[in-house]
C-alpha cells in the first residue's frame, strides 16, 4: 500500500512539474489546488477553504500555535499526495526538501522536549478564495515554515511573507545528526563577512549584540529598516558574487519561474541601493549568536541565529510593497471593481 501511495505521489508530482514547465506557475497551482479541494470530504473542505477577503488570509505566523485550515494529521494518503503536490507548485525542489527537512525537526524537537505540540502532522494547508476565479491565494504553515502565495488575474504575483525556520539548525545527536535545513543561507553569509577588509567591516557590522528574533517578526505589513550596512558598490566584484549568491539561495526556495520574478524585481531596483548588515558575534563559533540582512528598495531578507544557545535559525523574505499581493490587487480592483464585490466565501 505504502508503495503505491508512493507512486501516487511521484506521478503527481511529475504532473505538477510539467504543468508548470508548459503553462507556468498560476495554473499549476490553480490545478492543483482543484484537486486537492475535491479530494476533500464536506468537513475537509469547511476547514481548508475560506473567504479570499477574510481577515485570516493575513493572520500569519511561524510559531507553534493553533491555526486555521486543514492539517496534515486529517489526510488520508491519497489527499496527502494531493496536498503536497500543490505545494511542488509554489516551491522548488530545494525549497520543497528544506520544507520537509524542517518540518522532520519536529521529531527531533518532541524526543529533547516530549511535547505533544512538536508534531509533524500540525502543518497546514489554508485557500483563501476560488482557484477556478483567477484571483484567489493559498498558505502552507506551521512550526517554522510560513509560505504564501497570491494569485490575481491568473498570475502569481506575490510570494511573501515566506518564512523558513530550523530548530536546531544543527542537529547535533540522535537519528539525525548533522541535519542542516538551512546550511547555506548561513555559511554564504559568514563567507562575505570574512571577505570583507577592515572599512567595509566597520560599515557592514552595525550591532555587537544580534536582535533576540527577526526584527520584522509577523507583521502583517514589513517596514523598511534603518538603511544600514555596507553597500554593494562597497564590494569587490568577487563579494558582489557572493551577496548575490546570498540572495539567490534565498529566493529559490521558490518555484522556478517565480524564483526568477524575485531576481528580476532584486536587480530592477538597481545594486546601489542593497545593503548588506550584520549584528552580534563576527566570530564563528559554538553559541556565538549573530544576525544579518539584505535589504534593497523593495525586498528585505533578515535571517536570525541566537535562541537556544545559537542554534535556532529564523529566515524570512518580505517585499514592502508585495506582501499577500496587496499593491497589485489594489490595481486590480481599481481597474475592475466588480471583483472586489463578489469574494468566494466558501
Amino acid at each position: 500500500m505504502r508503495r503505491l501511495v508512493m507512486a501516487l505521489a511521484l506521478a503527481l508530482a511529475g504532473v505538477v512539474m510539467l504543468v508548470a514547465q508548459q503553462l507556468g506557475p498560476a495554473p499549476a497551482m490553480a490545478e492543483a489546488a482543484q484537486a486537492l479541494v475535491a479530494s476533500l470530504d464536506e468537513a475537509q473542505q469547511a476547514k481548508l477553504r475560506w473567504p479570499f477577503d477574510s481577515e485570516e488570509r493575513f493572520n500569519w505566523h511561524f510559531i507553534p500555535r493553533e491555526r486555521q485550515g486543514l492539517p496534515l494529521r486529517e489526510m488520508n494518503e491519497r489527499q496527502r499526495a494531493a496536498a503536497f503536490a500543490l505545494l511542488r507548485t509554489g516551491l522548488s525542489e530545494k525549497g520543497y526538501s528544506k520544507a520537509e527537512t524542517v518540518r522532520s525537526l519536529e521529531n527531533v524537537l518532541r524526543a529533547a522536549t516530549g511535547s505533544a505540540i512538536r508534531d509533524p502532522e500540525l502543518y497546514f494547508f489554508t485557500i483563501f478564495g476560488d482557484p477556478a476565479s483567477g484571483t484567489w491565494a493559498w498558505r502552507y504553515e506551521g512550526h517554522h515554515l510560513a509560505q504564501n502565495w497570491t494569485i490575481v488575474g491568473g498570475r502569481a504575483v506575490a510570494t511573501t511573507p515566506a518564512f523558513y525556520g530550523a530548530n536546531p539548525a544543527e542537529v547535533r545527536e540522535g537519528p539525525m545528526k548533522g541535519t542542516r535545513a538551512l546550511a547555506v543561507e548561513s555559511d554564504l553569509a559568514w563567507q562575505l563577512l570574512a571577505s570583507l577588509a577592515d572599512a567595509q567591516r566597520r560599515d557592514a557590522v552595525i550591532g555587537e549584540t544580534a536582535p533576540r528574533d527577526i526584527i520584522t517578526g509577523a507583521e502583517r505589513k514589513a517596514a523598511m529598516l534603518e538603511n544600514a550596512g555596507v553597500a554593494a558598490t562597497g564590494l569587490s566584484s568577487q563579494q558582489q558574487g557572493v551577496l548575490m549568491s546570498l540572495i539567490e539561495e534565498h529566493a529559490s526556495s521558490q518555484a522556478p519561474a517565480l524564483a526568477a520574478a524575485r531576481l528580476a524585481r532584486v536587480r530592477s531596483g538597481g545594486l546601489a541601493s542593497i545593503r548588506f548588515a550584520w549584528m552580534g558575534a563576527t566570530t564563528r563559533a559554538p553559541g556565538a549568536g549573530y544576525y544579518y540582512r539584505v535589504q534593497g528598495p523593495a525586498f528585505l531578507i533578515e535571517y536570525d541565529n541566537t535562541q537556544n544557545n545559537a542554534n535556532h535559525q529564523h529566515v524570512v523574505w518580505r517585499d514592502f510593497a508585495g506582501d499577500f499581493g496587496a499593491d497589485v490587487l489594489a490595481g486590480h480592483y481599481a481597474a475592475d471593481p466588480h471583483h472586489a464585490a463578489t469574494p468566494d466565501r466558501r
